[in-house]
């Protein structure tokens, strides 16, 4: 059965960063399809960056040169390094693949 687990959320500045995890396991052998959901209250859930079946990251536009998205295929884990956060980011992350989701974590940005 595949699971995951995201981590890393919490409160940060505005400006300031954060780096969120999302770790896979069971029968999950590549990180490729991985991605990154993010859902803000009152609002729908939607993507934030991920890899595609071939291994292409992409990007939404609201976080492209702020957001970079890596992967870790030995230790089946996607990062989502958040850099200059905006308090608009606020939101719970989510990581998806094969449309499985995680539970989500955090992420709050205010001063």
């Amino acid at each position: 059965q595949v699971q995951l687990v995201e981590s890393g959320g919490g409160l940060v500045q505005p400006g300031g960063s954060l780096r969120l995890s999302c770790t896979a396991s069971g029968s999950i052998y590549s990180v490729n399809g991985m991605t990154w959901y993010r859902q803000a209250p009152g609002k729908e859930r939607e993507l934030v960056a991920g890899f595609t079946g071939l291994g292409s990251a992409n990007y939404a536009e609201s976080v492209k040169g702020r957001f970079t998205i890596s992967r870790d295929n030995a230790k089946k884990t996607v990062y989502l390094q958040m850099n200059n956060v905006k308090p608009e980011d606020t939101a719970v992350y989510y990581c998806n693949k094969w449309g499985i989701w995680g539970q989500g974590t955090q992420v709050t940005v205010s001063s």
